[in-house]
C-alpha cells in the first residue's frame, strides 16, 4: 500500500456545513469537553483542572476550533463547571465560540436507576443548571442526549419553544436517534433540528455496512438503522460524530493486544500519515469527513498536541483507493 515517497496532501474546498445556515463561521471540527473538570470523581475542581481548561480551549480557539459540546453530566457536571469558570474570568471568550450541550440522561439516584429523561420538567431543569454551571445567558444549541422511551414529541416541541422565546436556547438537536426518531420529533417543532450526533468512526462501521450490505444475507446482524445518515442529508441536518479518534486504539494506544484487524489498521493509518505528511489523527478525520453526509467530528481529547493534530484533517482528500483501504482493513474482511 503505497510508496515511501510523500503523497502531496490535496487540498479540497471545505464545503460549508449543513449547521451553518443556523451557526454561520462554525467551525469544521467539534472539540468535546467531556475530559474537563479532573474525571469522573467527587473531587473538587483543583487549580490544575482550571489551568487545563484555560489551555485546553486556547489550543482549539487557536486552532479554529471554535464550537464546545458539553453534556450536563460529563464528569458529574465539573465539566460544565470549570468551562463556566474560565468564561467567568474571560467573559470576552463567549463571542468567539459557539457552546453546545446535552441533557436527557440520569445517572443513578436515590429515585431510581440510570435512566433517560425527555420530559418538560426535566429539560427545564436541566437547561437552567447547565446555564448556571457554564456561567452563560444562553446555549446555541441544546442536544437530546439519548431517546427516551418515554418521551413525547409535542412535549419537547413546546418546551423547546419556551426556552427559545426567553433567551435560554437557540437551537434543538438530537444525539443517538435513528431517523424515525428524529422525524418524530421534527414534526412537532415550528423550526428545524440542526444537529444529530452518532458514534461513527473508522473502528465503529454500522453506519457504513447498513449501505453495503443492503439486500445481502451478510448485514442482517448490523445494528444501525438504515437510512438515518440519508435522513440528515436529505433534511440538511447536522451529522455529528462522538469517539470520532477511536480511542486512541489507530493513533497512540499500543495494539499489539489488540485483534489483528486492529494491529493493522494502525499500520496502515502510520504509513498514510507519513506518505501524505500530516498527523495519524488527521487520517482518521479525513476519512470521516470524506462522507458525502459532511460528518462534523467530535474530538474529546484533552492532549493539546492531539488537538492541534486534528486540524490538518481540514481540507485533507484522501484518495478512493485509500479511503476504501482503511475501511476495508478496520473491517478485516473484504466487502461483498
Amino acid at each position: 500500500m503505497g510508496s515511501n515517497s510523500a503523497i502531496n496532501a490535496k487540498q479540497v474546498n471545505v464545503k460549508p456545513l449543513a449547521l451553518a445556515q443556523h451557526l454561520p463561521d462554525v467551525s469544521r471540527v467539534v472539540y468535546g469537553c467531556m475530559g474537563l473538570g479532573g474525571g469522573w470523581n467527587n473531587h473538587a475542581i483543583s487549580a490544575a483542572d482550571r489551568n487545563q481548561a484555560h489551555e485546553v480551549i486556547d489550543t482549539a480557539l487557536a486552532q479554529g476550533i471554535n464550537y464546545f459540546d458539553h453534556a450536563d453530566i460529563y464528569t458529574f457536571g465539573k465539566a460544565e463547571q470549570v468551562f463556566g469558570q474560565v468564561l467567568s474570568a474571560r467573559a470576552e471568550l463567549r463571542e468567539k465560540m459557539f457552546i453546545q450541550t446535552k441533557c436527557g440522561i440520569r445517572l443513578e439516584d436515590d429515585l431510581g436507576p440510570k435512566r433517560y429523561d425527555l420530559s418538560a420538567q426535566w429539560i427545564n431543569h436541566s437547561v437552567d443548571k447547565s446555564l448556571q454551571q457554564l456561567q452563560t445567558d444562553c446555549l446555541d444549541v441544546l442536544v437530546l442526549h439519548r431517546p427516551d422511551p418515554l418521551m413525547e414529541a409535542e412535549e419537547i416541541a413546546d418546551t423547546f419553544h419556551r426556552l427559545r422565546d426567553v433567551g435560554k436556547v437557540r437551537f434543538l438537536g438530537v444525539s443517538n436517534m435513528q431517523h424515525h426518531q428524529v422525524s418524530a420529533i421534527q414534526q412537532a417543532l415550528d423550526t428545524p433540528l440542526v444537529v444529530n450526533q452518532i458514534e461513527l468512526s473508522l473502528h465503529k462501521q454500522d453506519w457504513l455496512d447498513e449501505t453495503v450490505y443492503a439486500g445481502n444475507q451478510a448485514g442482517a446482524g448490523v445494528n444501525f438503522t438504515p437510512g438515518t445518515l440519508a435522513y440528515c442529508q436529505q433534511n440538511r441536518l447536522q451529522v455529528q460524530s462522538w469517539g470520532s479518534l477511536c480511542q486512541g486504539i489507530y493513533t497512540g494506544v499500543d495494539a499489539s493486544s489488540q485483534p489483528i484487524a486492529v494491529q493493522q489498521t494502525s499500520k496502515l493509518v502510520a504509513r498514510l500519515a507519513a506518505d501524505y505528511g500530516v498527523s495519524k489523527e488527521a487520517i482518521l478525520l479525513a476519512w470521516l469527513m470524506q462522507h458525502p453526509a459532511q460528518i462534523q467530528p467530535v474530538i474529546g481529547t484533552t492532549n493539546l498536541q492531539r488537538i492541534s493534530a486534528c486540524q490538518q484533517a481540514i481540507g485533507l482528500k484522501l484518495s478512493r483507493e485509500h479511503w476504501y483501504a482503511l475501511y476495508v482493513s478496520a473491517k478485516g474482511e473484504e466487502l461483498p
